[in-house]
């Protein structure tokens, strides 16, 4: 039932975008396109391709579909109607362990890379992951964040660690509930200092 129900929203989501984009005269239009799969590394191939072609991520989410079990969905999107577009590169970091979650988020950010989303996947060989949606723009020159991670299965925890970390000037970017092999259920949140520290 919760299945139907939500793909039904997404199709009616989809649905009103178009609708909107071809009825509003000289508004802004949008090209859509969802992308689905069961692997992590192939929304990574996929986002490097269209991202090439102007499209940018706008968000995934990880979960049960009705046709194709468990999947990450991503939705991407470009302006209609733009002459010169920007070209977008795309990391993506999954792992089931929140410590290499960090090293491996600071080290994309080093090589100029953004952090866009993030989400809960499950894979067939992996488990449970978290899953970051890093972006780069080819045609701008990159902004450099400092990263931090916070993993914790406290509400209690998290509140004294997020106050701390807003304190030494770190934002907020996103967060998720993960059940990880190591840590149990988890609070995952993403936080960022900078740009160009």
């Amino acid at each position: 039932m919760h299945k139907r129900l939500m793909i039904g929203l997404l199709a009616g989501f989809f649905l009103t975008c178009s609708d909107t984009a071809s009825s509003a005269d000289g508004a802004q239009q949008f090209e859509y396109r969802v992308l689905a799969t069961k692997k992590t590394a192939t929304p990574q191939k996929e986002l490097n391709g269209a991202g090439v072609e102007g499209f940018r991520f706008e968000g995934i989410m990880g979960g049960n579909t009705e046709w194709g079990g468990s999947e990450a969905v991503a939705v991407i999107s470009r302006e209609r109607a733009v002459e010169k577009r920007s070209s977008f590169e795309y990391k993506l970091l999954a792992t089931s362990k929140t410590s290499t979650m960090q090293k491996e988020l600071q080290q994309a950010a080093d090589e100029g890379f953004g952090y866009r989303g993030q989400t809960v996947f499950e894979t067939t060989f992996g488990g449970k992951e978290v899953v970051i949606i890093m972006e780069r723009n080819r045609d701008a020159k990159p902004q450099r964040y400092a990263y931090k991670l916070l993993a914790t299965s406290k509400t209690s925890t998290m509140q004294k660690e997020l106050v701390e970390a807003g304190e030494a000037g770190f934002q907020f970017v996103g967060m998720t509930v993960a059940e990880t092999p190591f840590g149990g259920k988890e609070l995952v949140t993403i936080l960022r200092l900078g740009p160009n520290r």
